[in-house]
């Protein structure tokens, strides 16, 4: 009888090994983000054509990174000046902006030891929202721009910009120590987006916690997310991210924003994608994207721009629906 016991527990635990390797495959399944192109031509390398809506069902995790280009050590000059010649506006401003005037002022907000935290209210600005802000135990309100310097041998050097008024981000990695302070390139919207002359998210609140230092945001619709700032190096500058709600794909969770004349001369000209973690890196010039679906999406250049030169790559991934550990 022992043998054919033995036998019936195998074949037992063999069905019940099978079924929950089967179980684990399911929940270990990648979370992926859809990618729709709405860019639109332009002449003018200042101007934001670029518009790449990112859309998902679930997401409640993710990582965004600023990149150093991979062609950063064959470059010698970085190109930074604006180039307005091709536009149809100067100085940054769009014709079609509304212009609320405000009352220019800067206050730093914390400054220790790692950190530097600058408020920054502008003589005027497109819109006339006055978020509040919390850094630390001290709080204020109606800044245009948050900047975040990280120090480093005693010099603070900017890594890491928020819009409170209209929610865009840009982040870069550390500069090379040839090219100065470094430059910034693409931008992005993290929320809830509403679509009007252009994409905004509109936030209700910003909380900086300095140790460890991470962003906290609770958007005017309802809901929050907190961007944990895991990393400022010279390879990387990463923001690890936690909604406070799955999102949904009626709605983009983040719009890239970017430049793009040709190739050459480009914030962003290509998307890098896997679709999932274990696939092979695909790559696609921005011009023939149209939508694509991946776990981890890089949107930069191969070939070196006469602008912006050593602007970062930006880097969607590490979607997680926070259901289960994989």
């Amino acid at each position: 009888m022992f043998p054919l016991r033995f036998s019936h527990f195998s074949v037992c635990t063999s069905v019940l090994v099978s079924a929950l390797l089967a179980a684990g495959a399911t929940m270990a399944a990648p979370v992926a983000a859809t990618v729709e192109n709405a860019t639109t031509p332009t002449a003018c390398a200042e101007e934001d054509n670029v518009s790449l809506v990112l859309r998902g069902e679930g997401i409640r995790r993710m990582r965004i990174e600023a990149l150093q280009p991979a062609y950063l050590d064959s470059i010698g000059n970085d190109t930074t000046a604006p180039d307005f010649s091709n536009c149809n506006f100067d100085g940054g401003a769009h014709p079609t902006d509304p212009a609320h005037k405000f009352k220019p002022r800067r206050v730093v907000l914390l400054d220790d030891a790692q950190w530097r935290i600058v408020g920054m209210t502008l003589p005027s600005f497109w819109r006339p929202q006055q978020v509040p802000v919390r850094v630390g135990a001290r709080t204020d309100r109606g800044f245009h721009m948050l900047q975040i310097f990280r120090k480093e041998d005693g010099k603070a050097l900017e890594a890491l910009v928020l819009y409170p008024a209209d929610g865009y981000w840009r982040i870069k990695p550390l500069p090379e120590e040839r090219f100065g302070d470094g430059v910034y390139g693409s931008s992005f919207l993290l929320g809830p987006v509403e679509q009007g002359s252009r994409p905004v998210v509109d936030i209700a609140s910003i909380r900086i916690v300095p140790k460890p230092l991470a962003i906290h945001l609770r958007f005017v619709g309802g809901g929050s997310a907190v961007a944990k700032v895991s990393e400022i190096s010279r390879t990387r500058t990463a923001l690890d991210v936690r909604l406070s709600s799955p999102t949904a794909n009626a709605r983009p969770f983040a719009v890239l924003r970017s430049m793009y004349v040709t190739p050459d001369n480009a914030d962003v000209s290509e998307v890098r994608w896997q679709e999932s973690p274990e696939a092979a890196e695909q790559v696609l010039s921005l011009s023939d994207l149209k939508t694509l679906s991946g776990a981890h999406l890089r949107f930069g250049r191969s070939l070196p721009s006469r602008h912006n030169t050593s602007a970062p790559d930006i880097v969607f991934g590490g979607f997680d629906d926070d259901k289960a550990p994989r």
